[in-house]
């Protein structure tokens, strides 16, 4: 059978959107779509005089089992000849998922969960998973869009290359126009131009511009139906892809790419905007990693 997308449930209108979004996404694909609810057992929280551990323990679970029924529902209305399944585990939802991530062709999560405070614009278990998946990891979160460009921010990095092919592949399935955004910031650029004071800026966004074709030129060849827009800015990566995905239907990162330190598994690029994107984000681990 070929690798499911997996969602996340957990009961919330942030799951559901996103129960909704990757069902049409397993549709586009040919994909299965397997809906995930995990529990841990409560230390605490609960009245033990009136209730014993077993009788909290079947409540869990039957909470889950009606969770998933629901978000099985809401999965089939949106996508009638998907195949759907369920499963419910018993651990932490962020380790479920990752375990499940190795078995997965993406993993999607809403932006907030149940056990989010008031204001949290991403819950843990989404960064969680976003920073040890195993596959690509997608946040639906802002407005969800059939129209409009898939977004994907380049750096110019060998850790951006998987996230490129991505969206590549996102664009030519939706048979959307791909932006391809390399922005580099001056406080931040190391090049033999000089120092900030006496660099030719039009010297360094050439070579931007060299280094964004030569990313893009091997996926061109092989998604020759994908027109491909390229923007050099310069400009705060963050800043330029948040501005450039606001009408996107979707956008993608790679999890980390140039400045990243050593065992840094989610760059602080991606981290932001998995908080803060207007359209669902997409976050694209190098293989092996």
């Amino acid at each position: 059978m070929s690798a499911p997308i997996v969602v996340g449930v957990d009961g919330s209108t942030s799951a559901l959107s996103a129960v909704t979004w990757a069902a049409a996404q397993a549709a586009r694909h040919r994909l299965p779509l397997k809906l995930v609810h995990a529990y841990v057992m409560p230390t605490r929280g609960y009245p033990e005089i009136v209730l014993t551990g077993r009788e909290v323990l079947q409540a869990i679970e039957d909470q889950g089992r009606t969770w998933l029924a629901e978000a099985a529902d809401v999965a089939r209305d949106a996508a009638p000849d998907v195949e759907v399944m369920t499963a419910l585990e018993t651990s932490g939802a962020s380790g479920a998922l990752i375990r499940e991530s190795a078995r997965a062709r993406t993993v999607v999560l809403g932006s907030q969960g149940l056990g989010g405070f008031t204001g949290l614009l991403v819950g843990s278990v989404a960064v969680a998973v976003a920073a040890h998946a195993k596959c690509p990891v997608v946040v639906v979160r802002g407005e969800v869009r059939d129209h409009g460009a898939v977004v994907v921010g380049v750096d110019g990095s060998p850790a951006s290359e998987e996230a490129v092919g991505f969206a590549f592949e996102e664009a030519s399935t939706r048979n959307a126009p791909l932006t391809a955004v390399l922005a580099w910031n001056d406080f931040l650029i190391d090049t033999p131009y000089g120092s900030r004071l006496t660099v030719d800026w039009t010297q360094v966004e050439d070579a931007e511009r060299r280094v964004l074709a030569e990313r893009l030129a091997g996926w061109q060849e092989k998604y020759p139906d994908v027109r491909v827009d390229r923007v050099v800015l310069r400009d705060r990566p963050v800043r330029a892809l948040l501005n450039l995905a606001q009408t996107a239907q979707l956008l993608v990162v790679g999890s980390r790419g140039h400045g990243g330190f050593t065992g840094m598994l989610l760059g602080s690029t991606s981290q932001a905007l998995v908080y803060h994107a207007p359209c669902p984000v997409a976050v694209v681990r190098p293989t092996g990693e």
